[in-house]
């Protein structure tokens, strides 16, 4: 069925080496920086986004960068600026994101991210947020007549360099005793464009963007999403390790919003929750309890938060629903999800 496989462990343990080692820990300087005081200098947030990924970072007709990584940027410049539109956007690889942060290139990565004991251990990097759980998959062509990734033994697969991806699409073909050929490619155009024209036989990495690419394909009629997840891959923002002031806004702008949605405050009915008697909705809306100050914020910064960007449901609403992609464990944990934001007070 499939094309003759050659050996992919040499390649594998090269992805593994640069995986584990891609750039040394942020420096004592870096990680001691006023990365807020920057941002206000500036006038503006630098975050570290794909910049192709569709219902996560694309720009729309207009230029105008959209999706749901790109609206949690938004959410920390409306917390710190108070402007939600303060944000200058990177595109970034999966190659250059982490010395891009690391550097101080970028403020903060919102970037398809999966969160790993390694980038926080040996990177230097904090994860402040989960903003989408997702796992890996596997898209082929209904032509190749397969309906499970375990019928893929033999085959040749597309995946990006550098990543999680990589090694746990080698974890997974050596414990189903399967082998396969890798065609590594580091940008995600030419890696589709390369399983369009048939290189590889299957394209593996995370199903959200598999979902992406499938929406946004001429042919979505013909591609497959198998149903195997073979990893937990949760996606959020990501920061420098060391300056806890600015961890702490990313982190509840996050939470802000998982708020927000559990007491039904919506960007466009937040106006008549100000004179709200339910204490949870007076410390939202910094009528009480000293949050922002706590934060080193205006008082009113998660209002603007929702005002400008949305709860998290208008989020997922604007950017994810139309690919067609369930909430399922993305919704909040009052609806069977793993959205939980801690109490706000």
């Amino acid at each position: 069925m499939f094309r003759n496989a050659l050996a992919a462990a040499g390649g594998l343990a090269v992805a593994a080496a640069t995986l584990l080692g891609l750039a040394a820990p942020a420096s004592a300087q870096q990680a001691s920086a006023d990365t807020v005081g920057a941002i206000r200098a500036r006038g503006a947030v630098v975050c570290g986004v794909s910049g192709s990924s569709a219902g996560f970072s694309l720009p729309d007709s207009q230029g105008v960068m959209r999706g749901l990584d790109a609206d949690g940027c938004r959410t920390v410049a409306a917390a710190i600026l108070g402007d939600a539109n303060k944000v200058r956007f990177v595109n970034l690889t999966s190659q250059n994101r982490f010395p891009a942060l690391q550097s101080g290139e970028v403020d903060l990565l919102v970037r398809n991210t999966t969160w790993t004991l390694a980038r926080e251990a040996s990177l230097g990097f904090e994860f402040a947020s989960i903003n989408f759980y997702d796992g890996q998959g596997f898209l082929v062509k209904k032509s190749l007549n397969v309906s499970s990734a375990k019928q893929l033994d033999g085959a040749t697969v597309c995946v990006q360099p550098g990543t999680t991806t990589e090694l746990n699409l080698s974890d997974y073909f050596r414990s189903n005793n399967m082998k396969f050929t890798p065609v590594v490619i580091e940008s995600v155009e030419e890696i589709r464009t390369a399983f369009n024209a048939g290189r590889c036989d299957a394209y593996t990495t995370d199903a959200s963007s598999l979902a992406s690419f499938r929406a946004t394909a001429s042919n979505p009629g013909e591609l497959l999403l198998l149903p195997e997840i073979i990893s937990k891959e949760p996606l959020g923002a990501v920061v420098r390790k060391g300056d806890f002031k600015f961890f702490d806004i990313v982190r509840w702008a996050h939470f802000a919003q998982l708020t927000a949605e559990e007491l039904g405050i919506t960007s466009k009915n937040i106006e008549s929750f100000a004179d709200s008697n339910n204490p949870d909705v007076q410390r939202f809306m910094g009528k009480s309890g000293d949050l922002g100050k706590m934060l080193g914020l205006s008082p009113d910064w998660a209002v603007n938060i929702v005002r400008q960007v949305g709860n998290f449901a208008e989020m997922w609403d604007r950017s994810i629903t139309p690919m067609g992609v369930q909430r399922g464990i993305n919704n909040l944990w009052t609806k069977g999800g793993l959205q939980y934001a801690p109490p706000m007070r």
